[in-house]
């Protein structure tokens, strides 16, 4: 796998791209370090370089300052495992195996982790990667189990697990400047995973922020109550709405005795998660519930007092508030904490020679649509932020809208090392956007496919394609119908056009084009179907061991 990694060096350090800063940065191997930053669920539509109307995070936009934002970055699985799996393997889910977050990944894959590590590059990584406990081509590590806890976490290391005190997000970011200071070998570049937990459901904020944000109150987002009129079924069916399906005590913070106490006068009636509020708060000490019941005795009080006599609309304000200040607040902690990073690279001198690279693992719904969660190939679960900075490189505070994907960032990130991608991956270096080289990028539509039906929140499964102005979609499984949203006319996304005779010839076109992505993709009907039994024999061989 070796290449003439010292020809390019050689070349850039003609060009002037590397700096030979005399700081701390002083290894013998002048590749760029690289620190990939990843939060879960964390909404483009709150991070204020996209939009300010919610939250500023003054820290995550000082990578878009620095460097360049995009603005049609985008997922082709939105949910958590599989999007990881993408991001890690440069292959789509129905290649790696990962397609939803039931089915195994196939370990004979190699990621690039894998491939830094073989390359000299010293690797780590630290926070929550979602599946599996043991990371390949990672040469130090500490990862939460599966979820992972808010409070006191519990973490997966080389050396057997440990559990440590305090708030997560906290706590990765402690893990991670601890190695970048006095754990990594100088002499190498690295490859840093910097892995937030947070804002992953159930949004837990630290005690501080979750006294502020529940004095705030937070702008509707125009489509808060809609009805789904001029979409298909798939819309219609979906569980994620604010009112109805999300949780009073797991989501809410609405103490399960209080429900109780109520009864009837607590209803809509909404499944509950078992332990959903006392799992994470049972985990605190007892000074930190002290702290915690400050905010949550108000939360509660005022629920039982005001909830029975609201309207439906009035009750789905509510939830979208409640909502929107612990969400918010997990991402407040995310910037503060990410500022501490970038504050430190900037102190030691190797934010000269580091790219850093803010991204999620999809998107989120923040009441858009009368929703929360993802999985939908719709705007706001299919985008995801992705901010990168590198200095010499990428020209500071520039914006980029070709469609770009999570397919992508293996490639790109192998590229700006010098190091080749395999012949297997199926992205497509960022390269030529990141550097000025525009002319040479080709792509102009993007592949999307979710698999994770029936299952929560009862998103159909559907595959579609994507470019700047249209986005066509097929939903399948049980049921059988296509949806055409025209990106430029209608941006909310509330009127599909497939059956409008004006759109008749782009309609014929876009599938033509859906054929040939499924093609060079290796996807096929035949391999939906493949998926859908062994997705009916998993169901029934867990029904069985259940009984």
């Amino acid at each position: 796998m070796r290449n003439k990694n010292h020809y390019l060096i050689a070349a850039l350090l003609v060009l002037g791209i590397y700096s030979c800063s005399q700081k701390e940065e002083t290894q013998a191997d002048k590749r760029p370090n690289i620190l990939f930053i990843m939060s879960d669920d964390h909404a483009y539509q709150a991070i204020s370089a996209y939009d300010d109307k919610l939250l500023q995070t003054p820290n995550i936009d000082r990578i878009a300052d620095e460097g360049m934002l995009f603005t049609n970055a985008c997922v082709s699985n939105s949910i958590c495992a599989p999007s990881r799996a993408t991001i890690l393997t440069g292959k789509h889910t129905h290649i790696n195996g990962k397609i939803d977050n039931l089915m195994p990944f196939d370990t004979s894959q190699v990621t690039f982790p894998q491939i830094f590590q073989q390359e000299g590059y010293q690797t780590a990584m630290f926070g929550k990667l979602h599946f599996g406990n043991n990371p390949k081509g990672v040469d130090e590590f500490m990862i939460l189990p599966g979820q992972g806890y808010y409070l006191n976490p519990d973490f997966n290391t080389p050396r057997g697990d440990t559990t440590i005190m305090g708030y997560v997000t906290d706590i990765i970011t402690d893990l991670t400047l601890n190695w970048l200071k006095d754990e990594r070998d100088p002499r190498k570049p690295f490859m840093m995973m910097y892995m937030h937990k947070a804002p992953h459901r159930p949004w837990w904020p630290n005690p501080e922020k979750f006294a502020e944000f529940t004095q705030k109150q937070f702008p509707e987002p125009e489509t808060l109550f809609d009805d789904y009129s001029n979409r298909g079924t798939a819309a219609k069916d979906a569980e994620m709405n604010l009112l109805t399906h999300m949780m009073y005590s797991h989501d809410s913070k609405v103490r399960p005795e209080v429900l109780e106490r109520m009864g009837e006068k607590a209803s809509p009636k909404v499944e509950e998660f078992e332990n959903g509020f006392y799992g994470p708060y049972g985990r605190a000490t007892a000074e930190q519930k002290a702290k915690y019941d400050l905010v949550l005795d108000g939360i509660n009080a005022d629920f039982e007092e005001n909830w029975p006599s609201m309207t439906e609309e009035e009750k789905m304000r509510w939830k979208y508030q409640r909502y929107m200040q612990d969400y918010l607040a997990c991402i407040s902690s995310v910037d503060d904490n990410v500022g501490r990073v970038l504050d430190y690279l900037e102190e030691s001198g190797l934010a000269e020679n580091t790219i850093v690279v803010y991204t999620s693992d999809q998107g989120f719904y923040l009441g858009e649509h009368g929703w929360f969660d993802k999985r939908f190939i719709y705007n706001e679960s299919f985008k995801t932020p992705l901010l990168v900075k590198w200095p010499n490189v990428i020209k500071p505070g520039t914006t980029e809208d070709e469609m770009v994907q999570n397919l992508d960032f293996a490639q790109t990130l192998l590229a700006a090392a010098g190091i080749t991608a395999l012949d297997d991956m199926q992205g497509e270096s960022l390269m030529p956007l990141l550097t000025g080289a525009r002319e040479q990028w080709t792509r102009d539509a993007v592949y999307y496919h979710y698999y994770e039906y029936p299952s929560v929140h009862m998103v159909k499964r559907h595959y579609g394609i994507v470019t700047k102005e249209f986005k066509l979609a097929h939903f399948y499984y049980d049921i059988d119908e296509w949806e055409l949203y025209d990106r430029a006319k209608d941006p909310l996304e509330m009127n599909n056009v497939y059956d409008d005779p004006a759109y008749a010839d782009k309609v014929q076109e876009l599938k033509l084009q859906l054929d040939d992505l499924r093609a060079q993709y290796k996807d096929s009907p035949e391999l939906d179907q493949k998926y859908i039994q062994i997705y009916k024999d998993m169901q029934v061989k867990k029904d069985n061991d259940f009984w």
